[in-house]
Order: C-alpha cells, then structure tokens, then sequence
C-alpha cells in the first residue's frame, strides 16, 4: 500500500485558499495570490524536494482545471515533467474535461476510489482541492500532511480544517524548518487515536504512569 501526501500552503490562521493567484478561487475572497510576496529560492527547492517520488496526483475539480489549463503548455523545471507524465486522479460529482493527458475521474464512492489509488501506487500527492483534502482529513484517508504556514494572517478565506473536522492523532515526522521570508515547512503524519487529555494540576498532568 502506498501513501497519500496532503501538500498544502497555509497562513498563520490557516488559510489555504488560492495561494497562487487572484484568479485562483477568487469567490468572497479578496486575497487571491497571498503566497507570491513570500515565496523564495529556499522554499521553492523545499517544494521541489516534497514531490520527489510522485508517482501520481490526487486532486479535486477546481484544482484540476487550473492545472490542466497550465501544465501542459509547460517544459522543464521541476514541475512540468512530472505533472504531466504521471497518472491524475480527479474527483468531481460533475463532468470534467479530461483532455490533459493520464487523467482520470474517480467514480462517486470517493472514499472507495481513493483506497483503490492508494493501492495503485507508491506516492500519491494531493495538491490545493481543499474540499477534497477536508473530506480526506474527515476520513483519516491521509499518511501525510505538509503544511507551509507562512507568517500572514487573512482572517477570512477556506481553511484546512474546516465544519465537520475530526480529532485526529498526527505525529511529527522531522524538525520544522524556516525559510528566510519566515515561512516555516512541517510535515506530519497521520497516528493512532484521538487527542488524549489530561489535568494540569494533577502531579502527572493526569497521564498516567505512561505519560
């Protein structure tokens, strides 16, 4: 079994609509394009490193479109080759325009489908598709997440978690790092059970002899 990478670039409060661009997502959303001010040579060849490996692309509807109108008019760089040659995997109630090559719409058991792909393949990369990844996250249909938060707050704009977000347990898998626009990468990954609690006035903070 392979292992789903949720990539995600977010603000302080969490926001991770339409980084890229105005035209992005840009519905109530006057920020479209927030990522660009702050994006530099150190975090460019962190992305680049994260998607070493990929052998496929996960992504939602609106996600898809952007990049299918995108890439493959592209050559070179990290990026192009990589999203083009590799299989995509599109989720969408509707009926999108598959005309990008290796593309495939995932039947209407999302849950499902997105357990045959993770069969299928060694790592799978889910990229933007913020309903998609909150419907992963509600599912735990997820091995990774890495987050790039960078030092903005929006206070308005789609969030990771958003309604219907489940305790999850993750863990991190290696020391944050900070670029130099104070951007800072974190991957984590998805562990057992739920959020303990515990009673901080209590000697052992109520954790037992585990703790």
């Amino acid at each position: 079994m392979g292992l789903i990478h949720i990539e995600l670039f977010t603000t302080l409060d969490l926001v991770a609509q339409a980084p890229g661009g105005p035209d992005e997502d840009p519905e109530g959303f006057p920020f479209g394009g927030w990522q660009a001010p702050l994006l530099n040579e150190a975090t460019g060849a962190q992305i680049a490193a994260a998607y070493e490996g990929t052998d496929a692309l996960l992504l939602g509807r609106r996600t898809y479109d952007i990049f299918a109108a995108y890439w493959p008019k592209q050559e070179g760089g990290p990026f192009a080759g990589l999203f083009n040659s590799v299989p995509k995997y599109v989720a969408s109630r509707g009926e999108p325009d598959l005309s990008w090559a290796g593309s495939t719409q995932l039947g209407p058991d999302l849950v499902g489908a997105v357990r045959e792909v993770r069969e299928r393949h060694e790592h799978v990369k889910v990229v933007g598709s913020l309903d998609l990844v909150q419907t992963l996250l509600r599912e735990k249909l997820f091995d990774r997440l890495d987050l790039w938060v960078h030092p903005i707050v929006l206070g308005v704009g789609k969030k990771v978690f958003g309604t219907g977000a489940v305790p999850t347990s993750v863990t991190l898998l290696e020391p944050p790092v900070a670029g130099p626009t104070g951007t800072v990468f974190l991957r984590y990954g998805i562990a057992d059970g739920i959020p303990r609690t515990g009673d901080m006035s209590a000697p052992d903070r109520g954790l037992g002899d585990d703790a």
